[in-house]
């Protein structure tokens, strides 16, 4: 049943980016202004679509309450394509998010069209210094424009129960812009595994962390707070992926 799900929903995703990419594209283009992400949100509502009718798989979010009704930086766990999705839903009503993500994305056929449409913010992961200062620069822009801006801090996807080291970017933005992080954790990886054709109907927990202030913090200083939170919390909504830490509690 799960392959027949998967490979209907491949099918769906096949066709409704091939309906809508172009209008993206074509909203940036031609009208300009905010229709490009309008436009891009009814692409991502009908991925959504398929998703949850599909693919059976539906968002359970614990702590909305705790996400700042100004634009902040969000730093998120990464283990699946879901969640760079269904996280731009946990920003207040009306708001719109961009995404800091590797240039090459935006040579992929259609969906890298609409990102590069939409102006995620893109980096060169091997400029070194020169990628923390296109984050700010460009990240700026967008906060400034009332953008949320959603960092995945481990830079890539990682299967659940474990963690890669966090880079800086999300927290030097947040330094030198002067806004405020959020934490965000899920589990997401339970039912899209990373690098898996087949998916897994039911519920992935969204658990959003108390924002704070990064006003006088060091990148180092934002970084372990947010890594702090975020990796307690994936031990509590993903208890049987720790169990030394459980058998130790």
């Amino acid at each position: 049943m799960n392959a027949l799900r998967s490979t209907l929903f491949l099918v769906w995703v096949l066709v409704w980016s091939v309906l809508t990419a172009p209008l993206v594209v074509l909203g940036a283009i031609v009208l300009r202004g905010i229709w490009a992400y309008r436009l891009g949100k009814l692409w991502r509502l009908g991925m959504q679509f398929g998703v949850e009718n599909l693919l059976g798989i539906r968002p359970h979010v614990i702590g909305q309450e705790n996400m700042p009704q100004e634009p902040c930086v969000i730093l998120a766990k990464h283990q699946s394509a879901w969640e760079t999705m269904t996280l731009q839903d946990c920003v207040p009503k009306g708001a719109y998010c961009v995404f800091v993500l590797k240039k090459e994305l935006l040579r992929l056929p259609l969906i890298g069209w609409g990102l590069a449409a939409m102006k995620m913010i893109s980096i060169d992961r091997l400029a070194g210094k020169d990628a923390l200062d296109q984050v700010v620069s460009q990240g700026r822009e967008r906060l400034e424009q009332g953008f949320y801006v959603i960092i995945f801090p481990e830079g890539t996807r990682v299967a659940p129960g474990q963690k890669k080291r966090y880079k800086a970017g999300g927290a030097y933005l947040a330094t030198h812009v002067g806004c405020k992080v959020v934490p965000i954790a899920h589990d997401a990886g339970e039912l899209w595994p990373r690098q898996s054709f087949l998916k897994k109907p039911g519920t992935v927990t969204i658990s959003i962390g108390p924002a704070f202030d990064t006003t006088g913090m060091s990148e180092g200083e934002v970084n372990q707070r947010a890594e702090a939170w975020i990796e307690a919390e994936m031990q509590r909504i993903s208890p049987h992926r720790y169990p030394d830490a459980q058998r130790s509690a």
